[in-house]
């Protein structure tokens, strides 16, 4: 996989990745917040200049489930995205951090 310079966290093998995933089976898809949820991967894009994140997938385990997140949003500031994550969250009486939405090695964005 090609890096590009303006990519955080971005993945060495992305088909690995994606395949490894889903040699678990089919990947259910469950909502923030569901019980026992641990977010592994939030991918976030952008266009230089444009002000806003777009979100392209939210991975997550529950248990040793391999699972996609349904977020209820899908698009965030750049400059405000992690307080703009933390008003979903008091609305949805989400832990976030306790997600672990905010780590580094989680959140991975490409402008």
């Amino acid at each position: 996989m090609q890096m590009y310079s303006g990519e955080t966290n971005g993945l060495i093998n992305a088909q690995a990745y994606h395949d490894a995933r889903h040699t678990t089976g089919n990947i259910e898809t469950v909502d923030w917040t569901e019980p026992g949820l641990r977010i592994t991967r939030l991918r976030l894009l952008t266009d230089r200049g444009f002000p806003m994140y777009d979100v392209s997938y939210c991975h997550g385990m529950v248990g040793d489930k391999h699972v996609d997140v349904q977020l209820p949003f899908y698009q965030l500031e750049k400059r405000r995205w992690k307080s703009n994550i933390l008003w979903y969250a008091k609305r949805d009486r989400v832990y976030a951090k306790g997600l672990g939405i905010f780590r580094r090695d989680v959140v991975s964005t490409l402008v």
